[in-house]
């Protein structure tokens, strides 16, 4: 019935296991758990072999690195059932009936697609990981009501169940290998094969909070990837608010300037976005600047090479 396929780096996820294996017996369903290291070379890799000696469970690690998405693509090619369910190594069901609301959904012939949400835990953490903290509960931990408005780009693959065939043909884009944006770019696919992302209340906690330093840094590696999406026409300003805004300033000439004030104004952005009331709106407008220069090296660097 179900395959739960959990994507690993550097991360204890036998707690998660452990918990998962409890609920799926306890509803009674044919089930596996797949896990899988992406060549993280952790010797936290040591405590997850635990995994193997639970029934139903295997761990795996990947001699070279894939990225998250192929990481994803290569645990759906091993899975047995008929129904995938994608959990991030840290996330942790919020509710003991987590397993149990998604076989009535299973049950539900009218879904193929379902996301559950995500929470994050209330008590604030240290000044060092806020940003990804604010972040997370303002931009990501929306209520059903919430996602509901706008179901095609509210969900994320961190708690999803799709069914396996779905899945298979139209699996994440192999081509994406750094963090960042291979869940826009899969939802991106499905939409435009007309799937329809259904949302119900299910979540997950989001567990392991990054420093600010380390999620700030990730998200430009994200934004190169936005590059590599926009560029080769994979994302449009339908998917991407900050391709639609990119999009807008370059209709109204206005890069240039924007360039300039970001600039002259990098690292005081920087300082608050490391403080300890980071802002998302100077956040929101960080991401679009670096995408904007981003985008203006990429096009420089294909004219010179054209000359």
């Amino acid at each position: 019935m179900l395959s739960i396929l959990i994507p690993v780096y550097n991360y204890n996820a036998v707690s998660l296991v452990k918990e998962l294996w409890e609920q799926c017996n306890f509803s009674g369903i044919n089930f596996e758990i797949l896990c899988q290291d992406d060549a993280s070379n952790s010797v936290i890799n040591t405590l997850n072999q635990e995994i193997n000696s639970i029934s139903n469970g295997s761990f795996f690690i990947n001699e070279t690195n894939l990225g998250r998405g192929k990481n994803i693509n290569t645990l759906a090619q091993k899975a047995q059932y008929d129904w995938l369910l994608i959990l991030d190594c840290d996330t942790f069901p919020v509710h003991k009936s987590f397993i149990q609301k998604y076989c009535h959904s299973i049950l539900n012939q009218k879904m193929n697609i379902v996301f559950g949400g995500i929470v994050y835990e209330d008590p604030k953490p240290q000044k060092e990981q806020l940003l990804r903290w604010v972040y997370g509960h303002q931009r990501e931990a929306l209520s059903l009501n919430q996602r509901n408005q706008n179901p095609d780009f509210t969900a994320l693959t961190s708690n999803l169940l799709i069914n396996k065939e779905v899945f298979l043909a139209h699996s994440f884009d192999a081509s994406i290998t750094k963090y960042g944006y291979e869940d826009l770019c899969f939802f991106a696919v499905l939409k435009a094969n007309h799937f329809e992302i259904s949302h119900i209340e299910n979540p997950t906690f989001h567990l392991n909070l990054e420093t600010s330093i380390l999620f700030l840094n990730k998200t430009k590696t994200a934004l190169e990837n936005l590059v590599l999406l926009y560029n080769t026409n994979k994302i449009s300003e339908e998917e991407s608010k900050i391709i639609k805004a990119f999009e807008l300033l370059q209709n109204l000439k206005l890069l240039r300037f924007t360039n300039f004030l970001f600039i002259k104004n990098k690292d005081k952005i920087e300082r608050n976005l490391l403080s300890q009331k980071p802002s998302l709106f100077l956040f929101d407008l960080y991401k679009l600047a670096y995408f904007s220069n981003l985008i203006q090296d990429s096009h420089s660097c294909k004219v010179s090479k054209t000359l």
